[in-house]
């Protein structure tokens, strides 16, 4: 689902983005307790919303190296 209704100042910056302006990934909880996903060059478009199982999952597979 997407969210375009998230506050600015909530957004955390993942920790493998760069500090120089490049392509940035962050993410936030939203006030109902779901997981919101966006691109900080573009948050006009909005984010991603995961419940908390499903974005634990996404990232256990990506530190697995398990997506297909």
């Amino acid at each position: 689902m997407m969210r375009h209704d998230l506050p600015r100042d909530k957004w955390q910056k993942s920790s493998y983005s760069p500090d120089n302006g490049g392509q940035c990934v962050e993410k936030q909880v939203t006030a109902d307790g779901l997981v919101a996903v966006g691109d900080s060059k573009h948050r006009d478009l909005g984010a991603h919303t995961f419940s908390p199982a499903q974005w634990q999952a996404f990232v256990a597979a990506v530190r697995d190296d398990d997506l297909v």
